[in-house]
């Protein structure tokens, strides 16, 4: 008796401290559009794909970093033009940024879902 709750013990501070690893950049974000982007782990990174929209299925960024600060490469899959980009998390908000020479730049803010 004793062993099994110690295991079931075990089991759930393991569970609960993979959920607690997990990057605050990743999960689904509403978009400025409002579209739904998936962020995920990939490779060493982050990959940005569109769930919906007329772009759904769509790779549209990767991102690398963590904490609240990322810097990749984002897409807009409007024109096709990748920019160089950046992201910063602030509790349920993501601003990105994407910027041509590092001059030229547009931002916007996604909302956590």
């Amino acid at each position: 008796m004793i062993r099994t709750l110690i295991l079931s013990t075990a089991f759930t501070l393991a569970a609960a401290g993979a959920s607690l690893a997990a990057e605050p950049i990743v999960g689904n974000w509403k978009t400025a559009s409002g579209e739904t982007a998936a962020i995920n782990q990939c490779g060493g990174g982050y990959c940005i794909t569109l769930k919906t929209g007329k772009h759904a299925g769509r790779k549209i960024g990767a991102m690398a970093g963590g904490g609240n600060a990322y810097n990749g490469e984002i897409t807009d899959p409007a024109n096709d033009k990748t920019y160089s980009g950046s992201a910063s998390i602030n509790g349920g908000s993501l601003k990105m940024r994407g910027c041509v020479l590092k001059v030229l730049c547009k931002s916007q803010t996604w909302t956590r879902m």
